[in-house]
């Protein structure tokens, strides 16, 4: 996998880093947007700011987690942004008196999430953004370690934790968490 070094701006090169990473990416995003479209979004706009700076890097790997920590971050602020429109929506509906029954409980279908997701969205940051990448992206301690900038134990600390928090807001003796 590892080769010498790739230029996101070259046409050959891009399209090894797209087929090495865009379900990748697109995994993490998910996992995190709860939205296909917009993770896949997410995950094209990576690639595609990648290429348009033409970005060169020492290897395959160095592409992939670059772009892991692009995507997970344009993610969590797409996330944030959704909560600010959520509240702000919600204010003008509490000071605007009418009602809008219908169009409230379409909203609070449209938002429902699954256990998991919301069990995942208690953890904190840190200890989510771990279980995401190595639960949804597949990565190992080590690439992990290399994405979030902490040792591959601390890597080690944090899942454990993640996962032993997520047993008690979920209530079961076994967490398992579909790809």
């Amino acid at each position: 996998m590892d080769s010498p070094e790739v230029n996101a701006g070259n046409p050959s090169d891009f399209k090894k880093i797209y087929d090495e990473c865009m379900q990748l990416l697109f995994r993490i995003s998910i996992r995190i947007v709860n939205d296909e479209e917009v993770a896949e979004d997410l995950a094209h706009d990576s690639l595609i700011k990648a290429n348009e700076k033409s970005l060169v890097f020492p290897s395959l790997d160095d592409a992939k987690y670059w772009l892991i920590r692009v995507v997970k971050n344009a993610s969590l602020n797409y996330v944030k942004r959704k909560d600010r429109e959520k509240k702000a929506y919600e204010k003008v509906l509490y000071e605007d008196h009418r009602k809008y029954d219908s169009g409230e409980v379409d909203l609070l279908k449209a938002e429902t999430v699954k256990r998991i997701q919301e069990c995942l969205d208690k953890l904190p940051k840190k200890l989510k953004e771990v279980i995401i990448l190595r639960e949804y992206g597949d990565l190992n301690y080590k690439e992990i370690g290399k994405v979030l900038g902490i040792t591959e134990g601390n890597v080690k600390i944090r899942i454990f934790r993640a996962r032993e928090q997520l047993e008690k807001l979920i209530g079961e003796d076994n967490v398992f968490m579909p790809n």
